[in-house]
């Protein structure tokens, strides 16, 4: 019946729960709603620290921070890098750190100066999640140790270690891992998120924790094994033994040397099996136990509660979630009408006593008379006496802890509370009160967990204010200059738009003068083509001319060449007849007397012999000049006709050249229609533009009207925003738990 608990331990647990059976569905219902609030608090934890690193990375990219190459480093002004990364980790509490690496994984801007510089290499705390990202996809890596984290220091929870919690967003160029935008989250906050202690439903030994159930990327650590603080870890959060100085059990010592993330792995001691609420949890990825006897958790006590598995946006590890308490807590409730009950049991067992001693009396025992007196002024007393009882035991606490309830609830309600007050539950009975007392507290810090986001959403409204108010008035003036320069502009514009205008027409009267001198070009084009016509003619003529010419030369020198011949005959001749004398003039001279008259004719023949050769000689070289000049003629001729052939080509191109230049004419005027169309359509867009250029400074004119409406609404806002916080400013709430 005890089962695992033993008769001594099992039976006031079995009685507690018997007498609190009708309550079972209204804890599984406390504990389904724990863990699904629980679920959705850090989903949406994490998913507003993402969205802040997405404004991050919009705002880099907005203002052309972030280059091709992040190692060529991102801005030109490093500056506006170290306020963008301070304005995201004063927004994002929860961050201590925000960082940027580059492609070598190097930190080239941090929050935390003494961060820069360090360069992660494999095998590092961080590698792996930044491995991940490669990818080109976010990831929530974590937990996982890092001194650094320590050293900053914490963030926004008053609990403080190494262990941390990092987002990474990749910075991508054309699929390609440039680096990346990291916030460092101490892994504490997370504790925080699920524990809230101040609003805890059971005190003294709920416990709401996280392990690992599916690892994914963090294939080192074991399926069990815890991945948040237990509220055991510290002494502030319990009432008994803790894990630091270690948990007792008849099994052994139970305890972590630093921390609890990746330290304990939530087993049975008795069994060194995991607890079977997480095994179950791991097995069915839900699980849900209240009933008795519970099962034996990591320090051997009896639990019941909720378990869930779940993935947070971007983590690629399943982690589950267990929400306990121990199995006596919720089960101690002791009804007011159990309460009253006894003390009526009570009062009716002294009733029946007191009438068993009046019935003994008027047994003979004293006269009738004295008996009925005693009888009734015992019952008197007796009456007297349990009413007291009954009112001091039963209906007075319960109406003190409802005045007190009341006037906790009063004070709340008149809207200027004090949100950081809360019922102190062990002053209250066990009873319903207790628990109206208890859910009264976490409803109070429910709602000043909600008035604290309402009032940093405020501040960070009129942060936002600020910035607008003063981005706004950069802007009109921005604007402003831009309209005077628009306005400069379109009135330049509308300068060039007349000079189109002139030039169109200007344009116009070119193409009527060209058609003009394009007419009397084409008639002296037509009178130098007749004219070069005729010259071809004479040209060519010229050209017969010359060829009959050089035919008469070639002619004439073949005749000078028969001449020599001939001379040379008559050489031979004269030389034979000067022979002939000179033998006559010999035999004259022999004859003697008789010979003295041939010897005469036969000097004369000498002489005439030798003049003979004389003049064949002097006509050789006359004949020998005629020749030399006759060449040079040939010559001369051939160059002659040389040029009238070179002339007769230049006829010809004078010819082809005038043809070109009518046709070159006519090309000039479809140029300079063209020309005037182009125009035509530079007018028309001209035309266009002016009338884009009254939209355009109309427009400038209206941005200007919208700038004083943005200036007024973000005016209005302002007040409002300032309204809010005065209104948020009478109830007081916990600084320290605004995230």
């Amino acid at each position: 019946m005890f089962d695992w608990l033993g008769y001594r331990k099992g039976l006031p647990l079995w009685w507690s729960y018997r007498l609190n059976r009708h309550l079972k569905e209204d804890v599984e219902h406390i504990f389904e709603g724990i863990a699904q609030t629980r679920i959705e608090i850090l989903r949406s934890w994490v998913e507003t620290y993402w969205s802040h690193l997405d404004r991050l990375h919009a705002m880099l990219s907005e203002s052309a921070s972030i280059s091709a190459s992040v190692s060529s480093q991102i801005s030109k002004d490093p500056a506006v890098i170290q306020k963008m990364l301070a304005a995201a980790l004063k927004s994002g509490a929860d961050f201590s750190e925000v960082f940027i690496l580059n492609e070598r994984a190097a930190v080239i801007y941090s929050t935390y100066d003494a961060h820069i510089g360090k360069t992660y290499v494999a095998g590092s705390g961080l590698m792996k999640g930044l491995e991940e990202t490669r990818r080109g996809g976010k990831c929530l890596f974590g937990p996982f140790t890092d001194p650094l984290t320590l050293q900053i220091g914490p963030s926004t929870s008053p609990f403080h270690d190494a262990m941390t919690m990092a987002f990474i967003f990749p910075l991508m160029k054309n699929g390609e891992w440039q680096g990346a935008i990291c916030g460092r989250v101490p892994n504490d906050v997370l504790g925080d998120l699920i524990q809230r202690e101040s609003g805890h439903v059971y005190p003294d030994s709920g416990d709401n924790y996280l392990f690992m159930a599916k690892p994914v990327l963090n294939k080192q650590i074991a399926p069990g094994t815890a991945l948040s603080r237990s509220r055991f870890e510290d002494l502030t959060f319990t009432h008994g033994d803790n894990l630091k100085d270690g948990v007792r059990t008849d099994f052994g010592i139970v305890g972590v040397k630093e921390h609890t993330e990746l330290e304990l792995i939530f087993t049975d001691p008795a069994t060194n099996q995991l607890h079977p609420g997480v095994a179950g949890t791991i097995a069915k990825g839900d699980n849900l136990f209240v009933e008795f006897p519970g099962y034996s958790d990591y320090r051997h006590i009896a639990v019941i509660g909720k378990g869930v598995t779940f993935q947070l946006p971007h983590c690629p590890d399943v982690w589950g979630m267990m929400c306990e308490g121990d199995l006596e807590e919720v089960y101690r409730i002791r009804s007011m009408d159990w309460k009253m009950f006894s003390l009526q049991i009570k009062f009716i067992v002294g009733f029946i006593l007191l009438s068993g001693g009046g019935f003994w009396l008027l047994n003979g025992h004293v006269s009738s008379g004295l008996g009925t007196a005693i009888t009734a002024a015992a019952s008197a007393v007796y009456g007297c006496i349990g009413s007291s009882l009954i009112r001091r035991k039963g209906s007075k606490p319960v109406v003190k802890q409802l005045a007190q309830i009341n006037q906790f609830i009063r004070l709340n309600a008149e809207g200027s509370g004090d949100l950081t007050q809360r019922l102190r539950v062990q002053e209250f009975a066990g009873d319903e009160t207790r628990e109206l007392a208890k859910w009264i507290n976490n409803m109070i810090d429910s709602l000043e967990g909600v008035m604290l986001q309402v009032k940093q959403a405020a501040a960070e409204v009129q942060t936002s204010q600020d910035r607008l108010n003063d981005s706004t008035g950069s802007t009109e003036q921005s604007t402003g200059r831009m309209s005077t320069q628009i306005h400069n502009m379109i009135r330049s514009l509308r300068g060039q738009l007349k000079d189109i205008d002139v030039a169109k027409d200007v344009t116009q009267n070119m193409s009527g003068t060209l058609r003009e001198l394009e007419e009397k070009a084409s008639d002296q084009i037509a009178v130098a083509q007749d004219e070069v016509g005729r010259i071809g003619d004479k040209m060519d003529q010229i050209s017969a001319k010359v060829a009959e010419t050089n035919q008469t030369i070639q002619t004439f020198l073949l005749t000078t060449q028969e001449i020599p011949k001939l001379l040379k005959v008559i050489e031979e001749i004269s030389a034979q007849t000067n022979l002939l004398s000179l033998n006559a003039s010999i035999e004259a001279a022999r004859v003697g007397e008789h010979g003295k008259g041939f010897a005469v004719v036969a000097g004369e023949i000498r002489k005439l012999a030798e003049l003979t050769k004389k003049s064949t000689t002097q006509i050789n070289e006359t004949i020998e000049q005629i020749e030399r000049h006759a060449n040079e003629a040939f010559i001369s001729m051939e160059e002659g006709t040389k040029v009238v052939l070179e002339g007769t080509q230049i006829v010809a191109a004078a010819s082809e050249i005038l043809s070109s230049a009518s046709a070159h004419d006519t090309m000039k005027t479809q140029v300079v229609e063209e020309v005037v169309a182009l125009m035509e359509k530079v007018a028309g867009v001209s035309k266009e533009n002016r009338q884009i250029s009254a939209e355009v400074e109309q427009t400038v004119q209206e941005l200007l009207q919208d700038m004083l409406h943005v200036r007024q609404t973000t005016g209005d806002v302002g007040a409002i925003t300032q309204s809010l916080l005065q209104l948020m400013n009478q109830f007081q709430l916990t600084e320290s738990r605004i995230r």
